[in-house]
């Protein structure tokens, strides 16, 4: 591996990484500024390619997915508001977003009230009514389906179609969280779903939204083809065609970006071992940007070595996490101690800084009583202190941190056997019902600038115990199921800050994932395409592909 430190940085990369604790506001999207100073709406034209290192494979948005499937989500579905990079809610779907000011939510936060936009359509020419959010809301708490988060819309009850384009529901109790919650729901038509089991429906595999690209075709494998939603309610597309190209091998979706044969590389973006060749591609532009994405080395709290607090503190201080960030990632993102975005209020800058130290790791498992046994690797009541460690195939950054990983766990005592996955593999039901050991990870765990976590933290919020949620490492804790509680109940800020900065020190403590880095992503588009923006608030690319032109 080579080191970094000698490498000279040009001033704009320089100047880029001095600024990333303010991504997003250097570059804002049309949806922000204003669509329609930013854009005179045209007839769509042209297309644009968009190359992601994973493959998009659950296309329905209110079944279990990961970052890569809102890549299309955005494309083909619409939010009733969403998150600005500024952390600012902006309408989509409805007149204005609900507040209390406006009169859409009560005084005491337990009456809503939404009203929709008049004249929008399904792709399919069905009329867009108050009747298909209902039923949005609705499908992820019915018992019969495989919901991907059931946070917030289980506490709404007597959801009201007032009319077609007014609809009313009161909560069992104040939940702040509730519209971050709504802006990362996409809208879903209720037609469809008529006599189906909402598991196995047609529209499963060929979606119908209100979004700006309508569904296609799918070569599994390799691509995915939109095309442009000539009835869409508001400004854009400006393309006739958005193609997202599925590419894994990290280096090939490069080695294509290079050639011209993509115009923007998306999730997992351009690898900082090339940033320096890619900032001088003719006709490219990059950008280092924050995001709200964190990778770790997450463990599954089921397996019996890992409840242990002594194994997870031992696991951590072996975790050479700054070699790997200078070595592989060329010092491009930033040590974290916690999965809360640097850029978010809620923050806590005050968690315990990691120091890697073998001596430090082995002392703690001697302590513990796990000692060696045969090979060298250490054992406790029969249980073994090895594992195997996942993540997606070509991706060849994260293999050679793994290789790193596993040579220094070697040296206290603990096997660890890679067992790498194609991604439509991995981040299914491998992923999503924890039939892993352990993963290296990135992950949002955030709804948009709304710092809850009750579907990642929750003990309830398992699926592999019983649950509906993204806690897919199984972790259970009352205090944070407390906290979680206590933050979704109260509306003050400066309240929710200590509680959500307590709850990140608990979580800390307890290390059921071992924080890696923050990530700043290197994002490159063709200079001819304007309209993509980094978003923080927002898991992908595409969270404002409807304003992306070409030309």
């Amino acid at each position: 591996m080579t080191e970094h430190h000698d490498r000279p940085l040009n001033p704009a990369r320089r100047r880029t990484l001095m600024l990333l604790g303010a991504a997003g506001g250097a570059m804002m999207a049309p949806s922000v500024l204003g669509r329609s100073a930013a854009f005179a709406q045209g007839a769509p034209s042209g297309q644009i390619i968009l190359g992601f290192s994973q493959e998009p494979t659950v296309f329905n948005p209110l079944m279990p997915h990961i970052e890569v499937d809102d890549g299309i989500y955005y494309a083909i579905f619409d939010p009733l508001f969403d998150f600005d990079p500024d952390g600012q809610l902006f309408p989509i779907l409805v007149t204005e977003v609900p507040t209390v000011a406006n009169g859409g939510i009560s005084e005491d936060g337990l009456t809503w009230r939404i009203r929709l936009k008049e004249g929008v359509t399904w792709h399919d020419g069905t009329p867009f009514t108050a009747a298909d959010v209902k039923f949005t809301f609705e499908l992820p708490v019915n018992p019969d389906f495989r919901s991907f988060r059931t946070t917030g819309y289980a506490l709404m009850r007597d959801i009201t179609v007032v009319s077609p384009t007014e609809l009313t529901w009161t909560m069992t109790k104040p939940f702040a969280p509730l519209a971050g919650v709504l802006a990362s729901t996409f809208i879903v038509p209720a037609h469809p779903f008529e006599g189906q089991d909402p598991n196995a429906a047609p529209f499963n595999n060929a979606p119908i939204g209100t979004g700006p690209f309508k569904w296609g075709e799918r070569m599994a494998g390799d691509h995915i083809l939109l095309t442009a939603n000539a009835n869409y309610h508001g400004e854009g597309p400006h393309l006739e065609r958005l193609i997202i190209r599925y590419i894994p091998d990290l280096n090939v979706m490069y080695t294509q970006f290079k050639a011209g044969d993509i115009d923007v590389i998306g999730l997992q973006y351009i690898t900082p071992d090339h940033l320096t060749e890619a900032e001088g591609l003719p006709g490219v532009a990059t950008e280092v940007a924050g995001t709200g994405s964190f990778e770790s080395f997450a463990l599954n709290m089921q397996r019996p070595q890992f409840k242990d607090l002594a194994v997870r503190q031992a696991l951590y201080a072996a975790l050479d996490k700054t070699s790997i960030i200078d070595a592989l990632y060329y010092g491009v993102p930033t040590p974290t101690e916690t999965y809360m975005p640097q850029q978010s209020a809620f923050f806590n800058p005050d968690l315990p800084p990691h120091a890697f130290s073998i001596e430090k790791a082995n002392q703690l498992l001697d302590d513990a009583g796990w000692a060696r046994g045969a090979g060298g690797i250490r054992e406790k009541d029969g249980v073994r202190l090895a594992f195997t460690n996942s993540t997606t195939a070509g991706n060849h950054l994260r293999e050679q941190a793994q290789q790193f990983i596993q040579q220094t766990f070697a040296e206290i005592g603990v096997e660890m056997t890679i067992s790498n996955l194609p991604p439509a593999v991995m981040w299914g039901d491998y992923w999503m019902n924890s039939e892993f050991d352990t993963v290296v990870v990135g992950m949002n765990q955030l709804s948009g600038a709304d710092p809850d976590t009750t579907n990642y933290h929750r003990s309830s919020a398992s699926p592999a115990l019983g649950g509906a949620g993204q806690n897919t490492l199984a972790y259970q804790n009352p205090r944070v199921d407390e906290l979680l509680d206590a933050g979704a109940a109260s509306f003050d800020p400066d309240q929710r800050r200590e509680i959500y900065r307590e709850l990140q020190a608990v979580i800390r403590d307890d290390l059921p994932f071992l924080p890696m880095f923050q990530y700043a992503v290197v994002k490159g588009w063709k200079e001819e395409v304007t309209g993509p923006a980094p978003n923080v608030n927002n898991r992908i690319d595409s969270w404002n592909v409807r304003d992306w032109r070409r030309g």
